[in-house]
């Protein structure tokens, strides 16, 4: 269900991207009645005022999840979407500012999913298998690539308003199966042995060290001053930048400068996200076996793919800003740059429930504040840069500004990433004594 879940997250997220190719109004168009006059910077305000919303909810998100649970945060979050992706035709429809406030709103819920599901994890996941875990995060990336070439069929057969009734009518009926079948922790689920829930209980207990007693607050201060955290946060800032940099422009650079048409766009532009998807599957495998057999650190870990993934991409980009111009050329670099990039599950994506297993939907919320920040200034640069007409010259800009981000995001973690548990992530003793006493203390009450 986690699985399923990031796929139709981004499925909801992403159908915009390729249906808007089809949804502007082009010089000599004909078709005056299914299409909206929409200039570059308006299209890119209703790609961009998703993060509007986005970037509000990210934080209170994941602190939500840590307390009422990521059940009932990323289950809700994916039912509203769900309903606001149905009515997303009619909205287009009334008003280009009537669509800029239902994206804006469709970020609002699907922000406090993300962080969300970390808390879980932590309650669920072994910590030497907790690299694997995270890897399902990236089924974002396979749902992305099955959103395209779909989205590109359905346009051309009955037009860009059916991509939002199908992808929204999904989601519906995966909201309904996650409350039936998906429980905050071992203890909470109905249908598992006891067996079963104490085996998981006991490893993350172990996992932990016997570290695992929350404390009674969130100790923002140390969270805020730790050079951990704030690697993790720059360097998914700067990853997730480049990320959905592609993800909202690649079908507008193979439309305007590669040419390619709509059903062909759509399958090209899936590419990237199957292969982000297979290297988070290996990266996260891979990770989890050296940590295992203690081959490896897990800083050295966290240090080694996380490198890999965003420096790769950097290396990459530099030839698309030289060859870009031709097809095949791009069509490769943007899929071994994601390719590559899908190995962050190994690396800083993970990171925060190394270092902070009780507060990882707290961290993660703030990393995805920054990067949905990041997101919608893709967007402006993207429009600014090919405001008069989008020619080559003009993205070859695009591409270095990537090589930039990429690198100062590696060399960020480098310096201050850490795999290591944080002193604050745990009570105190005192606290831990206070909260092991407690059930002593309502036993006395009830025989007095």
């Amino acid at each position: 269900m986690v699985i399923l879940g990031f796929m139709f997250n981004y499925m909801l997220r992403v159908n915009l991207t390729i249906a808007v190719v089809a949804m502007v109004r082009r010089e000599n168009d004909t078709n005056t009645s299914d299409t909206f006059d929409w200039t570059e910077h308006q299209k890119n305000d209703i790609l961009g005022s998703f993060f509007w919303g986005y970037v509000l909810t990210e934080l209170p998100g994941g602190r939500l999840a840590e307390v009422v649970g990521a059940r009932r945060v990323f289950g809700g979050g994916m039912l509203v979407a769900s309903v606001l992706t149905v009515l997303t035709p009619a909205a287009c429809y009334a008003n280009y500012y009537v669509v800029l406030v239902l994206r804006a709103l469709l970020g609002f819920f699907l922000g406090a999913t993300w962080p969300a599901i970390l808390p879980m994890a932590a309650k669920w996941v072994p910590p030497m298998e907790r690299s694997k875990f995270i890897a399902n995060m990236m089924a974002s990336s396979l749902g992305a690539a099955l959103t395209m070439p779909v989205c590109g069929l359905l346009i051309s057969a009955v037009g860009w308003a059916s991509v939002f009734y199908v992808t929204g009518a999904v989601g519906l009926v995966w909201s309904v199966g996650w409350f039936f079948l998906v429980y905050d922790s071992p203890a909470q689920h109905p249908r598992i042995s006891i067996e079963e829930k104490i085996e998981i209980e006991t490893k993350i207990a172990e996992g932990s060290g016997g570290k695992g007693v929350k404390p009674s607050h969130v100790p923002w201060l140390k969270i805020l001053t730790s050079g951990p955290v704030w690697a993790i946060i720059i360097t998914h800032g700067c990853s997730v930048f480049c990320y959905f940099t592609v993800v909202n422009q690649l079908p507008s650079y193979m439309d305007h400068v590669l040419h390619f048409n709509i059903k062909k766009n759509g399958v090209l532009s899936s590419l990237p996200y199957l292969g982000k998807y297979a290297m988070a599957v290996i990266a996260s495998y891979l990770a989890d076996r050296l940590r295992r057999s203690g081959r490896l650190s897990t800083t050295v870990t966290r240090k080694a793919f996380t490198t890999f993934a965003v420096l790769t991409p950097a290396f990459l980009m530099i030839v698309e800003a030289f060859l870009g111009q031709d097809p095949v050329v791009t069509v490769v670099v943007f899929t071994a740059s994601l390719f590559f990039n899908g190995a962050v599950t190994a690396g800083y994506l993970s990171n925060g429930l190394d270092i902070a297993p009780n507060f990882s939907g707290t961290i993660f919320g703030m990393a995805n504040t920054l990067s949905s920040f990041g997101g919608w200034l893709s967007t402006k640069i993207v429009a600014i840069l090919t405001e008069e007409e989008q020619t080559f010259e003009q993205w070859r800009y695009v591409f270095w500004i990537l090589v930039g981000a990429y690198a100062g995001g590696a060399a960020v973690y480098l310096l201050l990433g850490s795999g290591e548990l944080q002193r604050w992530n745990s009570a105190t003793e005192e606290e831990a004594n206070g909260k092991e006493m407690q059930p002593l203390k309502k036993e006395k009450e009830i025989i007095a």
